[in-house]
């Protein structure tokens, strides 16, 4: 039998799997909550005319994504009563798309405009609860993955169930959205995670490695259990205090005004504390990783531990070691590289919940108009993106193309700013290339060359970064360090939300997209300073990665 007939035969094989087509439905499960709670929401909330402060302050929910690491331990070892009869990732996901299903109908129920508070919470239970179910979802495609269904395979056959769900979520919504009313299709969506349920009860149950449950710190060098204990002290404390403040101004700044009471004010809140949440939440752990390298180290045998002992190992695994190597790599270039993963996608992350309330309700556009150009052609778009990243990172290079990718990134943010003030500058492109003979509507034809502007750049940028954060993750590390460095990509640009959408009310969208491409102008130079340093010192082998859903959120908008 030929190499060919034996791969046709593999992929027919492979298709026919089980696990592929769990694999799908997972995909579709993941997407759909995430785009609905991150993205559609806040069309739902601009067409209610709530204002963009309070949507800013919403958009916090997107952290739970972002912060999932921190929980993942539990997770990863707890058995649920009742459910685990089920399997023990299976009773998971069965608890998380059950309760998202009731939330997003929850939602449906809920008058925004007089319980914003009920609403907030309930995106935020929400989040929370999707963002669980893709720490097992991760943890499931790399369990099940064998010959057939490799890790390759599953991970492309997710990606097309979460860009289904994508576009489920985002187009069809917008257009359903405008014939039958927002609480209606949340309804409908919430019977569509039912269905995802109903279908999780056939997923084949991973097979756990028995050894590594037991002994999770089993051949690495780490410090005594004292000195263990008190890092994972230390970090736990900065994370509690930073949720339990975003948490407060979330409370405090939804909650219903008394006569006469001034409103809470997100960007004194985001000048005053940011940085602090900035230090407690990454700086802080830097430094604590770095003290446990100093510490005498030991080989950890594969002696099982119990009850607490065992939790910590698992949590010091999952949230000191990676960091830990990596200062250890790294040295002091670690705050650089830190500073660059947090900073890189500022200029899209910083505004991305707006974009809804921005084409609809600033610029007029109807729901079938923007999810024909966003949802639909700014994926193309985004594809593009993502294949010139290809050609570039294959001929100029890594970092070239991490350069030019803040470089574009920065610059689109001018796109539309150009678009806020009417489009002159679109409009003289589009004469340039001849576009304005096309036959196509000027005003839409506008919107679709921003948004390809916008999607271009996206896709170019984000492969860019991803191919950097691989690039420095260590192959022992390789999973729960890429997870915990890409978590921190749209820290600094999710907190900058609030005051960005405070400051859209005062001062208008064209003054906020120059202000936050002048923040891409910062994330290109920390990309020079990196590549002046000779970025990587210590290029390990290519990692099996999605992107993560924050990334996917702020992209193709």
């Amino acid at each position: 039998m030929s190499d060919k007939v034996k791969g046709l035969a593999l992929l027919k094989a492979a298709f026919g799997n089980r696990k592929t087509a769990a694999m799908l439905v997972l995909g579709f499960a993941s997407g759909l909550p995430l785009v609905l709670l991150i993205g559609t929401l806040n069309a739902w909330l601009g067409e209610l005319q709530v204002s963009l402060a309070t949507i800013g302050v919403i958009s916090w929910i997107g952290l739970a994504y972002a912060f999932k690491f921190l929980w993942s331990p539990l997770v990863d070892r707890a058995r649920l009563p009742l459910l685990d009869r089920v399997g023990r990732r299976r009773s998971w996901l069965v608890l998380c798309q059950a309760g998202i299903a009731i939330v997003l109908w929850m939602l449906a129920l809920t008058d925004p405009l007089t319980a914003i508070g009920t609403f907030a919470v309930l995106a935020v239970i929400g989040a929370f609860l999707s963002a669980t179910q893709d720490v097992v979802i991760d943890a499931w495609r790399i369990e099940v993955a064998d010959e057939t269904a490799t890790v390759d395979l599953l991970s492309a056959i997710y990606q097309l169930g979460y860009r289904l769900a994508a576009l489920a979520g985002g187009a069809l919504a917008l257009v359903l959205a405008q014939r039958i009313g927002w609480p209606a299709v949340y309804i409908g969506f919430g019977f569509a995670m039912l269905a995802a349920l109903a279908m999780t009860l056939f997923t084949p149950e991973a097979v756990r490695d028995a050894a590594d449950e037991a002994s999770p710190l089993a051949g690495h060098s780490v410090p005594k259990p004292r000195t263990r204990g008190i890092a994972l002290a230390i970090v736990a404390a900065c994370w509690a205090w930073a949720l339990f403040m975003l948490g407060d101004f979330m409370a405090t700044a939804l909650r219903p005004l008394t006569p006469g009471e001034t409103p809470s004010s997100a960007s004194d809140f985001t000048r005053i504390w940011g940085p602090w949440i900035i230090v407690a939440t990454v700086i802080v752990p830097a430094i604590v990783a770095g003290w446990t390298n100093r510490q005498p180290q030991t080989i950890a045998g594969a002696d099982r531990a119990d009850g607490i002992q065992a939790a910590a190992n698992h949590c010091y695994r999952a949230l000191i070691l990676p960091l830990a190597e990596i200062v250890n790599r790294l040295r002091w270039a670690a705050m650089l590289v830190l500073a660059l993963i947090l900073f890189y996608r500022i200029a899209d992350s910083v505004w991305a919940p707006f974009a809804f309330p921005f084409y609809l309700d600033f610029l007029g556009y109807t729901n079938d108009e923007v999810a024909f150009a966003s949802k639909l052609f700014g994926v193309v778009m985004t594809l593009a993106g993502i294949g010139l990243a290809g050609v570039l990172l294959a001929t100029a290079g890594r970092m070239a193309t991490l350069a030019l990718g803040g470089v574009v990134a920065a610059a689109s943010n001018l796109l539309y700013a150009d678009l806020a003030m009417g489009g002159a500058w679109i409009d003289g492109f589009a004469r340039l290339l001849f576009l304005d003979h096309s036959g196509i509507d000027p005003r839409m034809l506008r919107l679709m060359l921003a948004i390809s502007g916008e999607n271009i750049a996206g896709g170019l940028a984000g492969t860019a970064f991803i191919a950097y954060i691989s690039s420095i993750t260590a192959r022992d590390y390789s999973a729960v360090q890429y997870a915990l460095l890409s978590s921190m990509t749209f820290l600094v640009g999710a907190l900058g939300r609030a005051a960005t959408g405070e400051a859209i009310d005062l001062y208008g969208y064209a003054n906020v997209f120059f202000v936050t491409a002048a923040l891409g102008g910062v994330a290109v130079l920390l990309v020079l300073a990196e590549w002046w340093r000779g970025a990587p010192r210590a290029p390990s082998p290519p990692i099996e990665t999605d992107v993560s859903p924050v990334e996917a959120a702020a992209q193709g908008r």
